[in-house]
C-alpha cells in the first residue's frame, strides 16, 4: 500500500526512530549533506579499522575488492564521489535517505540501480549494537557487494520482481530472500575455503567470526525454495546460514524462479524452523 512522505514521517516519529523524515523527497531521499563532525569520523575509523581486521580474514575476496575499488575506509565516505565510481563498475549508484524506508520505494530505487543508504552514523555508546541499519552497516555492509556484477544484477532483478511478490501474498518468502542474501549470506566456490558476504555479517563484529568460524553455526546449502521458507532472527544470531556456490548461481536462480508457484504453494504454511533446515 502506498504511503505518503508526510503519514511516514509521522509513523517514524511516534517510533522513536532517528532519521529525520519530515525533509524526505517524494522518492524518500534526502541530501546527504556532508558536514559530520570530527567525533563521527572518529567513529567511522574504529568500526572501519575494528572489522577490517575481520574482513580481511573472514569476507568473500569480492567484497574485499569492492572495498578496495571504492575506498570506503579512511572517511566518512561521499555518496556522490563513490557512485562515479560505482556506476563505471555496475552502473548502480548511491542515494541518501534518513533510515529505513518503505518497500515500495526501496524496490523502485533498487529496480533503477539506485542503492538507499542512511545517512547518518551510530555514536561511540553503540559501537558494538545499533537497533536501527545506520550508515556503517549500509555502506560498509552493502556498497562493496554492488561492485560486483552478477550480484548488482541479483539485487535489480530483486528490486523488479519483489512487488509482484507481495502482490501474490508473498511478502514475508520474499524478505526472507533479501535476508538469507544481502544480509547473512555465507559463500563456498568449488575448491575455496568458506568465507563470508553480506551486510549483516559484514557489518557486525562478533557474527561475521560465528558465522564462519564457529562449529555451533549451522550451515546450509543454498536453495531458493527453502530460503524463502524459513523464518529468520532480528536481534540475535541466526540459527542457519546459507552457503552460495556463487554470485552467478544466486543470480540464476532467482532469475529462473516461479515465485507465483512457490508463493501459492507456501504462503499460508509456517516457515521451517531455521535450526532443523
Amino acid at each position: 500500500m502506498n504511503i505518503s512522505v508526510e503519514a511516514y514521517a509521522r509513523e517514524c516519529a511516534a517510533q522513536g526512530l532517528r532519521g529525520n523524515y519530515s525533509v524526505c523527497r517524494a522518492d524518500f531521499t534526502v541530501q546527504q549533506d556532508y558536514d559530520y563532525s570530527d567525533s563521527e569520523q572518529e567513529v567511522w575509523r574504529i568500526l572501519c579499522d575494528r572489522q577490517t581486521k575481520l574482513t580481511k580474514r573472514l569476507a568473500h575476496r569480492s567484497y574485499l575488492e569492492g572495498v578496495e575499488a571504492l575506498g570506503l575506509l579512511e572517511r566518512i565516505p561521499d555518496f556522490d564521489k563513490v557512485s562515479q565510481r560505482l556506476r563505471k563498475l555496475t552502473g548502480w549508484e548511491l542515494v541518501a535517505v534518513p533510515g529505513l524506508i518503505p518497500a515500495e520505494p526501496f524496490f523502485v530505487h533498487l529496480t533503477n540501480r539506485r542503492f538507499p543508504v542512511t545517512n547518518w552514523l551510530r555514536t561511540k555508546e553503540e559501537l558494538d549494537y545499533i537497533v536501527e541499519p545506520d550508515m556503517f552497516h549500509d555502506f560498509f555492509g552493502h556498497v562493496p557487494a554492488l561492485t560486483q556484477p552478477a550480484f548488482a544484477d541479483f539485487m535489480q532483478q530483486y528490486g523488479e520482481r519483489a512487488s509482484g511478490a507481495i502482490e501474490l501474498g508473498g511478502h514475508d518468502m520474499i524478505s526472507r530472500l533479501y535476508w538469507y542474501t544481502a544480509e547473512f549470506s555465507l559463500i563456498q566456490e568449488a575448491g575455496q575455503p568458506l568465507k563470508a558476504f553480506g551486510a549483516g555479517l559484514m557489518s557486525s563484529y562478533s557474527e561475521l567470526q560465528f558465522a564462519v568460524e564457529s562449529k555451533d553455526a549451522h550451515r546450509v546449502p543454498f536453495d531458493i525454495e527453502t530460503v524463502m521458507r524459513t523464518g529468520y532472527e532480528i536481534d540475535k544470531f541466526q540459527r542457519a546460514y546459507f552457503v552460495l556456490p556463487s554470485f552467478d548461481g544466486l543470480r540464476n536462480a532467482f532469475r529462473n524462479a516461479d515465485l507465483a508457484t512457490l508463493i501459492a504453494r507456501h504462503k499460508d504454511e509456517p516457515p521451517l524452523d531455521p535450526a532443523t533446515v
